[in-house]
C-alpha cells in the first residue's frame, strides 16, 4: 500500500463513538440525493417543521458544526445522517491543511461518529478547487455507502464496524484518474445513482486550464460499476471532444415499458439515457437550441434530472461562477428513442456533433424541426415576451426541480422559483427570492421548502395561485448552497459551517 493511501486509511478513522446503528433502513429515510432513484424531491411524510428560531434554539433538536463550505444535501439512513465539507472544522489535530471531508454523525444526538479526509490533489485548482471539500452527495444501501470525493475517486464503505466503534471499512476505491484517464475540471460531484447490482457515476471529465483544451477526451463521461466490487462494467465517452466545461451533474434512473434507463446530463449539454444494463444508448436530447453559442447562449447541464412517470424535467445553466444569464426548462417524454431533441442541424451529417468557434467554443447553428422530438413543453419566457426580464424568464439554474400535485417548482441562480403546470407548461407564478439558489426545492405535506445565497428558508404552500402572505421564511444564519432534507420527523438544513436537526414535535 502507497504512503498516500496509508495516510488516507489513518485519517478516516479519527473519531469514532459508539451509537445505536440499524442495518433496516426506515421507513422515511433520505438514503440518496433525491430520495428516490427517479430524483424526486419529496417524502410522504407528514408534519414537517414550519417553526423554528436559529438564535433562540427553539425546535433545534441539534447543531453540529462543520467546515466552511458545504454542498449538496444530507443523506439520512440507518440511524446516521451523512454530509460532505471541507477541512476547516480541523477535527483532527493531525490534519489540518485543506481537504475533503466525509462526515457522519448520529441521527438522534448529532454527535460525530466518524469522518473519512481526502487531501486535495498536487495539481491544485484544476483538478480539485481549493476549500470546496466533498461536494458529492453520498448513497446508502444496506450497510454500505457510496460515494465520490474531491480526489475523482469512489469510494464504498461497509458502515457495520460503526455500532461496535469501529472504523467504518474500505470495501474499495476506485481512482477514476489513475485507472480510467479522467482529468476532472475543478471537482468531481457526482451524486450516486444505483440499480440492481449496479452503481452509475458522472466522472467529471472536463477542460484544463484555459478553458479551450480537454485533455483526456477519450476518458469516459460515465462509468457503470458493480457496487460490492468496483469492478468496471461498462463506460461511455459520448461528449467527447465536445465538453463545453465540466461534468458536475447527477444521474437520474426510470423503469420505462420494462427498460431500466440512467439519465445522464453531460458535458456537451446533451442528456443521454442509457440501458441500465448494457450502456446502450436509448435517447439523446440536445438542451439547447442549435443556434445557441457558448459561454454567452449556449448552456451546460449540472441540475439532475427528475423524472415522473415517463416524463424527465431538467433546465440547464452554467457554473455559477460565470454570472447569470438565460436558461431553458424541458419537460420531455422518456419513451422515445433515438435523437429526440427539439431540433436538428442543417448544416452537419450528424446530430450533436457542434462546430467549434476558433476560439474553441460551440458556434451556433442553424436548424430545422425534429419530426422524432420528445418535447412536451419548454420554458425559456413568458409568452408574448420578446424582450424578457430576468423575472420573466427561466435563468440559469443548477438545481433539480420538483414534481408534485400537477406543478413542477424549478428555481433560477437568479433568485426566482418559478411554478408552472406539470403537463402542458402554463406559467403560475414567480416568487422572488432576492438571492442567488444552488439548492433544490424539497416538498413535504403540501409544503415547499428551498434555501438561498442568503441563508434564508422559504416555505410555500402547494398552489396554483401565490399568496405572498402564505410564505413561511426563517433565516439560518449563514448562506446555505444545500438542500432541505426532511427524514424520520426532523428538517434538516445544512448551511456553509452548520447542519441543523429541526423538530416540531
Amino acid at each position: 500500500m502507497s504512503p498516500r493511501k496509508t495516510h488516507i486509511l489513518m485519517l478516516a478513522s479519527f473519531y469514532l463513538l459508539p451509537f445505536t446503528f440499524s442495518l433496516a433502513a426506515q421507513a422515511e429515510d433520505w438514503p440518496m440525493w433525491g430520495r428516490v432513484p427517479e430524483r424526486q424531491m419529496l417524502t410522504p411524510e407528514k408534519n414537517p417543521p414550519t417553526a423554528w428560531d436559529v438564535e433562540k434554539g427553539s425546535n433545534i433538536k441539534w447543531t453540529a458544526q462543520l467546515g466552511s463550505q458545504s454542498y449538496g444535501n444530507p443523506i439520512v439512513a440507518n440511524g446516521v445522517v451523512i454530509v460532505g465539507t471541507n477541512n476547516e472544522g480541523k477535527r483532527d489535530p493531525k490534519f489540518v491543511d485543506d481537504a475533503g471531508v466525509l462526515l457522519i454523525f448520529d441521527e438522534q444526538t448529532g454527535k460525530l461518529l466518524y469522518q473519512r479526509v481526502s487531501p486535495k490533489l498536487k495539481s491544485g485548482r484544476v483538478n480539485d478547487w481549493p476549500y470546496q471539500g466533498v461536494c458529492a452527495t453520498a448513497y446508502v444501501e444496506g450497510r454500505l455507502l457510496w460515494y465520490c470525493t474531491n480526489r475523482c475517486e469512489v469510494v464504498c464503505l461497509d458502515l457495520a464496524p460503526l455500532k461496535e466503534g469501529k472504523p467504518a471499512k474500505e470495501v474499495w476505491v476506485y481512482d477514476m484518474m489513475e485507472k480510467s484517464g479522467v482529468f476532472p475540471h475543478n471537482m468531481t460531484a457526482c451524486s450516486t445513482a444505483s440499480w440492481g447490482d449496479y452503481i452509475y457515476i458522472i466522472t467529471g471529465n472536463g477542460v484544463d486550464e484555459t478553458h479551450k483544451n480537454i485533455p483526456a477526451p477519450d476518458a469516459p463521461s460515465v462509468i457503470c460499476f458493480e457496487k460490492k466490487t468496483g469492478n468496471v462494467i461498462w463506460t461511455d465517452k459520448s461528449p467527447g471532444s465536445r465538453i463545453l466545461h465540466g461534468e458536475w451533474a447527477s444521474p437520474a434512473i426510470a423503469t420505462i415499458n420494462g427498460r431500466t434507463q440512467v439519465i445522464c446530463p453531460l458535458g456537451d449539454g446533451w442528456i443521454y439515457s442509457y440501458d441500465a444494463k448494457s450502456g446502450e444508448v436509448i435517447w439523446k436530447f440536445d438542451s439547447n437550441n442549435k443556434d445557441t453559442v457558448y459561454p454567452t447562449t449556449r448552456n451546460e447541464l449540472i441540475a439532475t434530472p427528475a423524472v415522473y412517470g415517463n416524463l424527465c424535467y431538467i433546465a440547464n445553466g452554467q457554473d455559477p461562477e460565470h454570472g447569470e444569464g438565460p436558461g431553458h426548462l424541458w419537460c420531455i417524454d422518456i419513451t422515445k428513442t433515438g435523437d429526440v431533441s427539439m431540433e436538428l442541424p442543417l448544416d452537419a451529417p450528424s446530430t450533436g456533433a457542434e462546430l467549434l468557434a476558433p476560439e474553441g467554443q460551440s458556434a451556433g447553428r442553424k436548424a430545422k424541426p425534429n419530426p422524432n422530438s420528445a418535447v412536451v413543453w419548454q420554458f425559456d419566457r413568458l409568452a408574448g415576451v420578446k424582450s424578457p426580464k430576468a423575472r420573466d424568464r427561466m435563468n440559469r439554474t443548477i438545481s433539480t426541480a420538483v414534481v408534485t400535485d400537477g406543478l413542477v417548482f424549478a428555481p433560477d441562480f437568479s433568485g426566482y422559483l418559478h411554478c408552472l403546470d406539470a403537463k402542458t407548461g402554463q406559467h403560475c407564478w414567480t416568487y422572488d427570492m432576492e438571492a442567488a439558489m444552488w439548492g433544490s426545492p424539497v416538498v413535504a405535506d403540501g409544503k415547499v421548502y428551498l434555501c438561498d445565497e442568503e441563508g434564508d428558508v422559504a416555505i410555500f404552500p402547494i398552489s396554483r395561485t401565490l399568496d405572498k402572505e402564505k410564505v413561511i421564511t426563517h433565516n439560518m444564519g449563514s448562506a446555505s448552497y444545500c438542500s432541505p432534507v426532511f427524514a424520520n420527523g426532523t428538517l434538516y438544513i445544512m448551511t456553509r459551517e452548520k447542519l441543523f436537526a429541526i423538530s416540531g414535535r
